[in-house]
């Protein structure tokens, strides 16, 4: 390709956006070679389709953080007083990006172009520029606390929000919010669980869609791009033998959301999922729902639920009159309060209700049992029941038992990371046995697939203790009452009896 002498030739020739994105930036494709860039199917289509504010849920290798680092460093250039950001979920990540999306692609620019708009400053991660671009800059990290931007790129927001929920909140009320309006935003990353802050965002962008309002400028507009809408994505099916659970998968997908996948399609896939398991779902999605089915890296009961789902035990339970109801408590974080509803016949364990609070008294709570109308049996309380406050002198646990919650069980609280940790196997196998009311516990079932060791920044890697955040409270109640079963040589008859129950 031969490339204009001058100035006003290059600008008269290289006007278009789309045109520049196709014919300028060189990359390193997979395997190291320099390749002219161009754009693919989807990232042709999402540039067709995006928005002032922009939220992808993806799947793997679709090529969007390069075209939106590509878009940015064009827009950088080519336009005057263009200040872009894009933050990154590491470190090294945001070295990475700096160095191939941003250096790279300008270092090899015809000669031109980058007299045009020179770099006048380099710093770590950072450009900024002159001539054409006078005022413009990029700069790449891991967080962005000032300033105003006119672009911003956040990369696997997913991951930020999964394993840093705090960095997310700063990236969220810090960094998007340094983008005017009537500015661009791009936000992606693969899902990573029902809760945090990628999930918010794509659950009301997704609501926003599905109600067919008119976006205006503050809002975010959801981009969906599913494995099976790629054309590489496809394998010879001679000799791919397909199991039984994955025939039914691929006729559920066609039955439910007419996804009519070929032999080609599906061989791809079958070979695919053998190497990822229980990631599948995460990195190549077929639907937008299924990409938050994937278990949370980190989270200790996760595949538990996802099996309890698969098996059909998460669904409407409905209360056994001749059983008693026992009740799994946490007085956690903040003055919440859970309350777990739990029944036992034979070896099924059912957890058929659900209460959380905050800011209230045990005469609320009181209240809340008895307008249950079950007839319960024992409540197991964690053992700080038995402090005494200051201001009565009374315990929690004569108090209560005051209000007819009785008997109480008080059990002792893990003192170290060992018993902790003891406790969560507990729990593990006390859920195996369960049946879960779907609707009733819907909180219950989140907290538990959220719950998750907390992320060692510095190492990397996730520390053994659990972290102490929304589904704390929900996971030491079940906690709570899994050590308590667990300290019984086994559940004894009785509690599988009728027992009237207590005078309220």
């Amino acid at each position: 390709m031969s490339y204009p002498a001058n100035s006003s030739e290059i600008i008269g020739q290289y006007s278009n956006q789309l045109w520049r994105l196709n014919n300028l930036y060189h990359i390193q494709d997979k395997q190291g070679k320099d390749v002219l860039f161009k754009l693919n199917v989807f990232q042709d289509r999402f540039y067709d389709e995006m928005w002032y504010l922009n939220i992808i849920l993806k799947a793997r290798q679709f090529g969007f953080t390069t075209f939106i680092d590509l878009f940015i460093l064009d827009s950088c250039i080519w336009n005057a007083n263009t200040k872009g950001g894009i933050i990154a979920h590491k470190l090294e990540d945001a070295q990475s990006i700096f160095t191939d999306k941003i250096q790279y692609p300008y270092r090899h620019l015809p000669e031109g172009i980058k007299a045009m708009s020179p770099v006048i400053t380099e710093r770590a991660n950072h450009y900024e520029f002159g001539g054409m671009g006078e005022g413009s800059s990029i700069r790449v990290s891991t967080s962005y606390r000032s300033g105003t931007l006119q672009i911003l790129h956040i990369s696997e927001y997913g991951k930020i929000a999964a394993t840093r929920p705090d960095k997310a909140k700063e990236i969220n009320t810090g960094a998007i919010e340094a983008v005017a309006k009537g500015q661009m935003i791009f936000v992606e990353s693969t899902a990573e669980g029902r809760e945090g802050e990628f999930y918010n965002l794509v659950d009301e962008a997704r609501k926003l869609q599905d109600s067919g309002a008119e976006l205006d400028d503050m809002d975010f507009k959801f981009h969906f791009f599913a494995w099976w809408e790629n054309p590489e994505y496809e394998l010879n099916p001679t000799g791919v033998v397909i199991p039984q659970k994955l025939h039914q998968y691929f006729e559920r997908l066609n039955d439910t959301y007419g996804i009519k996948l070929n032999a080609r399609k599906r061989a791809w896939y079958v070979k695919k999922e053998k190497r990822l398991k229980d990631d599948m779902k995460r990195e190549y999605p077929s639907t937008a729902d299924e990409a938050f089915e994937a278990v949370v890296d980190g989270a200790y009961y996760g595949e538990i639920i996802k099996k309890l789902r698969v098996l059909g035990r998460l669904k409407a339970v409905p209360y056994d009159p001749l059983l008693p109801v026992h009740t799994f408590w946490d007085l956690g974080i903040n003055d919440t309060t859970d309350i777990i509803f739990f029944q036992v016949r034979g070896m099924e364990r059912r957890i058929i209700d659900f209460y959380e609070n905050n800011g209230e008294g045990m005469a609320h709570y009181a209240r809340i049992l008895a307008d249950r109308g079950y007839h319960y049996g024992t409540h197991y309380f964690p053992h700080d029941v038995n402090s005494k406050s200051l201001q009565t002198g009374k315990t929690l646990k004569s108090i209560a038992e005051g209000m007819g919650i009785r008997p109480i069980k008080p059990i002792t609280r893990a003192k170290n990371q060992e018993e902790v940790l003891a406790g969560i196997e507990n729990v593990r196998n006390l859920l195996a046995t369960c049946w879960i009311d779907e609707e009733k516990c819907a909180h219950l079932i989140k907290a538990l697939e959220s719950y998750r060791k907390e992320w060692d920044e510095r190492l990397g890697t996730f520390k053994k203790t659990p972290l102490h955040n929304w589904a704390s409270n929900a996971a030491d109640a079940m906690r709570t009452g899994a050590v308590g079963l667990n300290s019984m040589t086994a559940v004894s008859q009785s509690q599988c009896m009728p027992e009237p129950p207590p005078d309220y």
